[in-house]
C-alpha cells in the first residue's frame, strides 16, 4: 500500500570538501532535491566529477552533508545502516569465504542465519549460483561475483539499494546479461534502487527514472520519468529518441569536431 512505502528524501543537500594544504573548497554538490520511493529504479547519469557517487555515499551514511537533510521515512540519515545496502563497482567479497559463506556472513553476524536459511537458498538459485555454493570468489567469473555481491546485499532486506557502477568492470556482453539479471532481482524484490552509471543505454534500459546531472558544482539538471515498458528494446525508436535527448542534455548530441 502507498502508505507503507519507504520514502527517501534529499532536501537542499550541499556537500563541500576542503582541499588539503589550501583554503580552497571543492563544491561537490549543490541544492540537491530528490525523492525516491519503493518500486522505483532511479538511474543517475552525468560527466565525471558531477557528484554522482557522492550522492550514494551520503545516502549510505558514509559521509555527511555540509548542509541540507537526508531522511528515510522522515528519520535523518546520520551513518551507515544495513537498511541502506550498497553494491560497489568491484565485488567486495571475502576471499577466504565460499559463495555460501559470503552470502551468510551478515545474517551470521546478526545471529539470523537459521531464520534466513530458506531465503539464502532462494537467492542462490535466483542468482544462478547454487552449484557454485562451495567455490571461492577467485573461482568465479566477474558476472558471477557481482551477482553474489548483489544477493549478499539483498539478504539483509535493505529499504534502499544503492548501486555505484555495479556493472562497470564487466565486458559488454556480460554487462548486458547482468542488466537483465539486475532487472529480474529488482522486479522480484520490489526494492527501491538508486544507481549511478556512466552508461546512458544502461540508465535507460534499467531506470524508471533518469536523473541527469551537471558538474562543478554537481546539481540535478533534469529528472525524467521513463515510461518505456519492460522488457525494453535497445533499438526501438522510443529508446533511441530518449537516448538522443539525454546525450543532448550532456552536450554529446552532435558530431561536430569529431
Amino acid at each position: 500500500m502507498a502508505a507503507d512505502r519507504n520514502v527517501l528524501e534529499l532536501h537542499k543537500v550541499y556537500k563541500g570538501f576542503a582541499r588539503i594544504g589550501t583554503d580552497d573548497v571543492t563544491h561537490a554538490l549543490e541544492d540537491i532535491n530528490l525523492t525516491v520511493t519503493d518500486g522505483e529504479f532511479v538511474s543517475v547519469v552525468g560527466p565525471s566529477g558531477c557528484g554522482k557517487s557522492t550522492i550514494l555515499r551520503l545516502v549510505a551514511g558514509l559521509i555527511v552533508p555540509t548542509s541540507g537533510t537526508l531522511t528515510l521515512n522522515g528519520d535523518p540519515i546520520t551513518g551507515p545502516d544495513p537498511e541502506r545496502g550498497m553494491v560497489f563497482q568491484k565485488p567486495t567479497l571475502f576471499p577466504w569465504l565460499t559463495v555460501e559463506q559470503n552470502l551468510n556472513f551478515s545474517p551470521r553476524m546478526m545471529k539470523r542465519k537459521d531464520a534466513l536459511k530458506e531465503e539464502a537458498e532462494r537467492l542462490l538459485e535466483l542468482a544462478g549460483l547454487t552449484e557454485f555454493r562451495n567455490d571461492f570468489p577467485h573461482q568465479l567469473s566477474g558476472g558471477m561475483a557481482q551477482r553474489l555481491a548483489l544477493i549478499r546485499t539483498m539478504i539483509n532486506h535493505p529499504r534502499v539499494f544503492l548501486l555505484d557502477e555495479p556493472l562497470g568492470a564487466l565486458d559488454a556482453f556480460t554487462r548486458m546479461n547482468m542488466q537483465d539479471e539486475l532487472l529480474n532481482l529488482w522486479q522480484r524484490s520490489g526494492h527501491m534502487m538508486l544507481m549511478v552509471t556512466h552508461d546512458i543505454d544502461e540508465a535507460l534500459y534499467l531506470g524508471t527514472r533518469v536523473v541527469v546531472m551537471a558538474p562543478r558544482p554537481g546539481r540535478i539538471r533534469v529528472d525524467m520519468k521513463n515510461d518505456m515498458p519492460y522488457p525494453r528494446n535497445r533499438t526501438s525508436s522510443a529508446f533511441l529518441k530518449f537516448r538522443k535527448d539525454v546525450l543532448e542534455m550532456l552536450d554529446f548530441g552532435h558530431a561536430e569536431g569529431a
